[in-house]
């Protein structure tokens, strides 16, 4: 059967399969248990947006040898099967009684007794912990213990093919980007920019758009993350648009500042500065480095520590998810290899609880780093 258009070749998801063996084997681990979309998608290719509804659990079963094992609901069958896993096991879901816990016990059993399980900072468990204790009194000699970030390190280092699709969704969010005095004016409201935004995102070619936060005001903005109000856009504006728009099931991720006339001094200086830092982050972005590195080299670029102890970090690992490790902070000491795909996202007051923020996507490469999206100028853009 054809290849779903979004999948990789079965060569692609093998040698990850392969490479999570080695690391389980000389771990002492029999199996992963995966529930999660990152996850699953990452080994088989599984893309859907059906991981929307909450009702449905989904699991795969790496063993240390051998090909993966599906146990999913029956719906995902007819998908599952158009990628390169050919053990499925269904059950009919939504099952009040046994949803698919008695299935998962039994492919657990064919395994091993030490079972690898992803339980560091951003990972979760996608099963009812109900069923979760089922499972676990079902193999009472099984040890579920951490993976101690055997799937984390993996994905962090993307693959050219991986590569290629995160540089095609920053190509679609540059053009949204070039086309925003299509939708930017006083009188504008940010909730209607924002849908405004969307749709031109799509027009572009991205296939969805997740994620869009962003902001505006005269010298800046109070936070990134609050929705969009129905306040009209005013001449002097700063306004702020973050999108984390996917093609083909990557991501890109970050942002664009534009004045709606002519800025404010204080603001065209903050946005400089911003550039600059971007440009220390990426300077410094080479194997061998870290990511407290990067994080020490915006802000010395800055100057401002109450910028920097806002924003929490400077930036963050991209890919299947919109936010991935590493995070650019003082204590992230992840050294940095090529094919790690990076935000560098650093940010500063411009006066009271107001703020800018910029965005860029980078890759590591063999010598530096690489821009994916394409990098903002220091004079901050004007829309008459």
């Amino acid at each position: 059967m054809d290849s779903p258009k979004t999948a990789f070749e079965s060569a692609e998801f093998q040698a990850r399969v392969a490479r999570a063996q080695t690391r389980m084997r000389a771990q002492g681990l029999d199996a992963l248990f995966l529930t999660t979309e990152p996850q699953i998608r990452y080994l088989t290719g599984f893309l859907t947006r059906f991981w929307e509804s909450p009702t449905r659990p989904w699991f795969l079963i790496v063993p240390a040898s051998g090909d993966p094992v599906a146990v999913i609901p029956s719906i995902g069958a007819p998908l599952m099967a158009q990628s390169w896993i050919t053990d499925i096991r269904t059950w009919s879901a939504p099952d009040y009684r046994d949803d698919g816990v008695s299935l998962l016990a039994d492919a657990l059993v064919e395994t091993g007794p030490r079972i690898g399980v992803p339980m560091a900072m951003e990972t979760h468990l996608r099963m009812p912990l109900r069923d979760w204790r089922a499972l676990q009194d079902r193999l009472p000699g099984t040890a579920f213990v951490d993976d101690e970030g055997l799937l984390r390190d993996l994905r962090m280092v993307k693959s050219a093919a991986e590569i290629a699709r995160i540089r095609a969704s920053c190509g679609i969010a540059d053009r949204a980007f070039a086309r925003l005095p299509e939708i930017l004016a006083p009188g504008v409201t940010l909730a209607q920019a924002f849908r405004r935004f969307q749709i031109l995102c799509l027009e572009e070619g991205a296939d969805w758009v997740p994620y869009l936060a962003g902001g505006a005001g005269r010298d800046g903005y109070s936070d990134v993350i609050s929705p969009a109000s129905d306040t009209p856009l005013e001449t002097g504006d700063v306004v702020m648009l973050d999108t984390g728009l996917m093609r083909d099931g990557y991501f890109c991720d970050f942002d664009r500042n534009v004045c709606l006339g002519t800025p404010d001094p204080r603001v065209a200086r903050a946005h400089g500065r911003l550039i600059a830092a971007t440009y220390a982050g990426f300077d410094a972005a080479r194997p061998g480095a870290t990511a407290a590195d990067l994080f020490h080299a915006m802000a010395r670029a800055l100057d401002d520590k109450d910028g920097a102890e806002a924003a929490g970090r400077f930036g963050h690992g991209l890919g299947m998810q919109l936010t991935e490790p590493p995070s650019l902070v003082p204590d992230d000491h992840t050294v940095l290899e090529p094919g790690m795909v990076l935000t560098l996202e650093p940010s500063l007051f411009t006066g009271p609880e107001r703020l800018l923020v910029h965005e860029e996507n980078i890759v590591i490469r063999e010598h530096g780093a690489e821009w994916l999206s394409t990098p903002a100028p220091p004079q901050i853009r004007v829309l008459p």
